[in-house]
Formats: C-alpha cells, sequence, structure tokens
C-alpha cells in the first residue's frame, strides 16, 4: 500500500478526517513535519517581499540565548553567599524525573526507539492514535526499568498496571498518556547523597532522600518552537518508553536538589537503563516548589506528604543548574508575594537558560482534572523472582561503590573518582582501569596507587585538555561505554611509562598526545615508540655545563634579589624562562631547580663578602 501522505494525516490529527481505508496494519513513514494548529495561521518558516532581500533565519534557541544574557545583564546582581539557607522561611523540594529507557523499540509499538533519525519517521498507527489501533505492550522495555528501580532501592511490585491521564495538547494525539498511576512497578526507594555528591553544607556529610514509586508511561511528540509562534512537532518521541522517578518532599536546599539529579543520572547510566543524559533531552526534571514560614502548618500537599505550603511546579529542566536555579527563583518570588500579603496559586511554570526569574505557563491541573482511570486495552504487568534474581545479580558496582574503590585501591582523589565515573557514559572509568592495567604490563608489576594516580592525571586532565581544544564536538575522544578511546589505552599506558622512567619529558608526552589525538583513528594502532624514535624526541639529558649556561642566561637580577629577600616561590618564574627555552624537551625541571638554586646561593654568598669587605 502507498504511503498515507502527510496532509491526510494532519486532517485526521487535526480536523478528525480520515478517507483512507486498508491503513491500520502498517507502520507510517512520515516525512513531512507537522504543523500544529495555534490561534495564528500557520505561515512559512521564510517569509520574503517581492521588494526586499530575505532575511537571515537566526535560530529559535540562539534568539532565546540572546534575550537571556540581556535580560540578566539589566537585572539586579544577587549575591549567591547565602542562597541556600533561610531564617524565616522554609523551603520544600519534590522532584519527578524523566528518563528514557535504553530500549530499542517504543513501549506500545513496535517502532523504533530513537530520536536521531529524520523527523516523523519512526512513527506506528498507535503513537499517533490511528482509530482501531491497540497498544501492544513491548515487554523488554521492563528490564531497564527494573534495572533502574533497583539502583535506586526500590520495593518492585510483582503486579503492575496501565491507567490513562487525560489532557489535551498537540503533542498528545491520543488525548491521554498511558502512565501508571494507581498501581506503578516500584516502590518506596530512597538515594543517598553525600558531601562529594556536591550537598548543601547545610544538610551535613549524608542526607537519604526517599523515592515515592518509579512508574513507566509513554513520552510526547517533541515541539521545536521557531520564531513568529510557529511550532513544529516531531512524532518520532511519541510513545517512548520513560520512566517517571517521583521523590518525597524531603528538599530543602536548592544545591541538594541538583545533586540529586545529577546522582540520578549517573546511576541509570551505570546500570544501562538510561539512554541519554540531560544534554541530549533524555532526562528531564520538574520540580515542585512550595515555601512556609518556619514552624507553620501548611494546607498544600505533594507525594502524600501534608502541612506544606502551596506548591507550583517547573516543568521540563535540562540541567542540574537549571534545576538549582530556577527552585532559587521560584523561591524567592514565593517569599515575595508571601510576605507581601499574596497567595500563591498552584500553577505550571517555566523557566528560560539565564533567566532571573519563573514564568507562568498555566493553572495547575489536579487529580481529578486528569481522570485517571485503568486502561482498558493492557493487561497487569507480572514480574517473576526469577527475572528480579537475574537483574539483581548483575547490577554490577553502583556509583557509590565505584568511587570507594577508586580513592581506596587507586589512591584517586575522591573529585577526580567522581569525575571518572560521570564521564562519559561511564566510558571514561573504564577507559582509566584500561590503563592501568597496561602500565602493570609495561613495569612487570607495580603499585596500583601509583599506577592509579599517573593514570588518573593524564586520563582526566590531559585528555580533558584535547577536548576544551577540539570545542563543540561532545564527544571527540570518541570514547566508548566499554572505555574505547581515538588513543588507545596501550598507547596512552606507553607515554606515561616513558615518562615516568625517564625516557621522555612531560612537554614531550604532551606533544606526542597531541599528535595522537590529530591523527585519530588512523594512528590507532601506532606504538608510540614509532612516533618518538621518527621525531627523536627521547630524552638527551643536558651535561652540567649546559644547564649552567641555560640558567645564567634567565637570570634577572631584579628577580634574584626577590628571591634573596625571602620570595623563595619567585624561583618558579625563572625555571619557567628556561623551560621556554628548552625547543627540544630536554630541560628537566627538578635538575634546572637545583642549578638555579645553587646560582643564586653563589650571588648570595658574594653578596655577603661585599658586606664584610
Amino acid at each position: 500500500m502507498a504511503r498515507i501522505p502527510a496532509s491526510t494525516l494532519r486532517r485526521y490529527l487535526f480536523r478528525g478526517q480520515i478517507s483512507r481505508a486498508g491503513c491500520l496494519r502498517r507502520t507510517l513513514q512520515i516525512s513531512t513535519p507537522v504543523y500544529p494548529r495555534t490561534c495564528h495561521e500557520t505561515r512559512s518558516l521564510h517569509t520574503t517581499t517581492d521588494s526586499a532581500e530575505p532575511r537571515p533565519v537566526i535560530p529559535f534557541r540562539k534568539q532565546l540565548k540572546d534575550e537571556a544574557k540581556r535580560r540578566k545583564a539589566e537585572s539586579p546582581k544577587k549575591s549567591k553567599g547565602n542562597n541556600q539557607k533561610l531564617e524565616e522561611w522554609e523551603l520544600t523540594v519534590g522532584i519527578e524525573i524523566h528518563a528514557q529507557l535504553n530500549t530499542e523499540r517504543k513501549l506500545f509499538s513496535a517502532a523504533a526507539s530513537t530520536i536521531n533519525d529524520a523527523p516523523n519517521t519512526r512513527v506506528a498507527l498507535f503513537d499517533v492514535a490511528m482509530p482501531g489501533s491497540q497498544p501492544i505492550f513491548q515487554k523488554e522495555t521492563l528490564i531497564p526499568a527494573i534495572r533502574a528501580a533497583l539502583a535506586l532501592n526500590c520495593n518492585i511490585q510483582k503486579t503492575s498496571k496501565f491507567d490513562r491521564k487525560h489532557y489535551f495538547h498537540w503533542d498528545q494525539p491520543s488525548g491521554y498518556q498511558i502512565t501508571q498511576y494507581y498501581e506503578p512497578f516500584a516502590k518506596d526507594g530512597y538515594i543517598s547523597l553525600y558531601a562529594h555528591d556536591g550537598i548543601a553544607e547545610e544538610d551535613g556529610e549524608e542526607i537519604k532522600i526517599g523515592i515515592k514509586q518509579v512508574q513507566m508511561e509513554q513520552d510526547t511528540a517533541k515541539t521545536i518552537s521557531q520564531s513568529g509562534d510557529i511550532h513544529l512537532l516531531d512524532f518520532n518521541r511519541v510513545g517512548l518508553p520513560l520512566i517517571e522517578i517521583i521523590t518525597l518532599p524531603q528538599i530543602h536546599h536548592p544545591q541538594t536538589a541538583a545533586a540529586l539529579v545529577r546522582k540520578v543520572q549517573i546511576l541509570l547510566n551505570s546500570v544501562d537503563a538510561c539512554v541519554l543524559g540531560m544534554q541530549s533531552g533524555g532526562l528531564r526534571a520538574d520540580v515542585n516548589v512550595s515555601v512556609r514560614k518556619r514552624g507553620e502548618h501548611g494546607t498544600g500537599t505533594y507525594a502524600g506528604v501534608t502541612g506544606l505550603g502551596q506548591r507550583t511546579e517547573i516543568k521540563n529542566l535540562s540541567s542540574s543548574k537549571a534545576v538549582e536555579d530556577a527552585i532559587i527563583a521560584e523561591r524567592d518570588r514565593q517569599i515575595e508575594v508571601l510576605e507581601a500579603g499574596g497567595v500563591i496559586e498552584g500553577e505550571t511554570r517555566g523557566w528560560t537558560i539565564g533567566s532571573t526569574e519563573t514564568r507562568r505557563l498555566r493553572g495547575k491541573e489536579g487529580e481529578v482534572d486528569y481522570r485517571y482511570m485503568p486502561d482498558p486495552d493492557l493487561r497487569p504487568v507480572v514480574i517473576g523472582d526469577d527475572l528480579l534474581e537475574h537483574l539483581q545479580s548483575n547490577m554490577g558496582v553502583l556509583p557509590d561503590e565505584e568511587i570507594v574503590l577508586l580513592v581506596e585501591d587507586y589512591g584517586l582523589t575522591t573529585k577526580d573518582a567522581m569525575s571518572l565515573v560521570s564521564l562519559n557514559d561511564g566510558g571514561r572509568v573504564e577507559y582509566f582501569r584500561n590503563v592501568v592495567d597496561q602500565l602493570i604490563l609495561l613495569n612487570g608489576e607495580g603499585d596500583l596507587k601509583k599506577f592509579g594516580k599517573l593514570a588518573g592525571n593524564w586520563v582526566l586532565h590531559e585528555l580533558g585538555g584535547l577536548v576544551t581544544d577540539a570545542a563543540e564536538d561532545e564527544n571527540a575522544l570518541q570514547m566508548t561505554p566499554e572505555g574505547e578511546c581515538i588513543i588507545s589505552d596501550a598507547q596512552l599506558a606507553s607515554l606515561i611509562y616513558y615518562l615516568d622512567t625517564n625516557q621522555i619529558t612531560g612537554k614531550t608526552a604532551k606533544r606526542v598526545l597531541a599528535q595522537l589525538f590529530e591523527h585519530g583513528t588512523s594512528s590507532h594502532l601506532r606504538p608510540v615508540k614509532e612516533l618518538i624514535d621518527e621525531q627523536g624526541l627521547w630524552f638527551n639529558p643536558l651535561s652540567p655545563i649546559e644547564y649552567e649556561e641555560l640558567a645564567r642566561g634567565v637570570l634577572d637580577m631584579k628577580v634574584v634579589e626577590e628571591i634573596l629577600a625571602g620570595k623563595e616561590g619567585k624561583i618558579n618564574f625563572l625555571l619557567g624562562q628556561m623551560m621556554r627555552k628548552d625547543t627540544d624537551g630536554r630541560v628537566d625541571p627538578t635538575e634546572a631547580t637545583k642549578v638555579l638554586k645553587r646560582l643564586i646561593e653563589k650571588r648570595r654568598e658574594v653578596a655577603s663578602m661585599h658586606r664584610q669587605l
């Protein structure tokens, strides 16, 4: 049967008209973006007049960023020195995190689960609510969902059910979302946050945040906003499998809320449950914010907890920084309203990156407005003990345990250990372990902590410097979750080995590393020794006479006098001068420092003799 034209689909979606028969047994392949109807007429993205040259089109996201910069420049500066603590008011935050599951198919259709293909090319009939189409639960989506819930210390429910959450918006073709409101598949979990996770100082060394439930649900269409009140819809995202993680309202500081979102992302990546991070749109956070006078009992309720202030919900926050900044702005707005004698309305609000205040989107729907009802087309989901035991036994090492191992066994700092665990979807820490293993092979034996510290510096900081220089590419290192990299672990280990055994200098090592990165996969299997041989980069130490000549050439009498006066740190300035003159990488900083100190000491002795005369 011929492909269904986009115009036919638009007539059905926006006018309820359908004229084609026999179209309910195939997957739609829609190549034209679908325009939702708004109160404005649908217009072309590029409008010109007969007499004028076409105006350049500025991307809408850039317009938003420019506007945010303008508002930030115009707004009064606020001190962040004490933005976590309130004297008279108590802040309460609950968070709902939506994470896209790592599966090949959507939740209730066989369409591919991808957001990277051309818009509207991965859409099944059920995804756009074609009459007669039925949801078919894709059982494989349950696997990453259970892994995520186990990582969050939840109790897995043996039987769970799907419900319909009714609301009308152009991104939801059926007029309802299928979710698990009454009987979710996981309940009563918690997540532990520590000082090294970046929680607020007021929360101490550790805080435990309860998780009310984790439920499976389907995603909506992606709205692509353009200038001129034009919105495009990409239905590839409709029906993608999500989990919604609902925390208890036990967060009282914005910094801790941001730390929780970061920690959840790291946990989901560690168990291969989440396909994408916040930076790619695979994880989004909604925060529920309320304030109340300390010691007072409020009338608000969230996640079954009563006595809170009236809450507002801030939707679709796409970074941990946005979470923290939006909470601070909304907290301050609510306090200002209440102190002026006003009343907080239950509403949904939005947040724009770089903004200084939240904005009203719409009134907040209550449970009764959504008209929850059990979905009559879907049977209960039953999870067997054998599946749970298998997934539990194959969970692997979770991030907190991984960090402890990296600190205690490999000698890393907690900060570096956290960075390794969080980078490249866990790929950076796997690469690190491979480099350490290669170093042990090259040395025949070795101190794990010594090699761990050596490798940690290069894997994190030196490779990180290459990525910074590479600018825009998010994964310029081509790092995979399995620990493969554009520079192989054997190459980096060889480079570190030659440096540690004084066969090359640090300057040479960085130079070779940059060359390996620049040549990319074409040099992936090339031994580092060949590269050093070709360029004659092996360390050829200077003779004592050459060291002294080089040192005398950089001695600055003014600097020497400052050193003799007690400013011994100034010797590093002279050392830097020597290193800059070393074009061949032959200067050893330790030896150079000894020569400089010897010459300066001679100057001290000469000056002392002159004073005596």
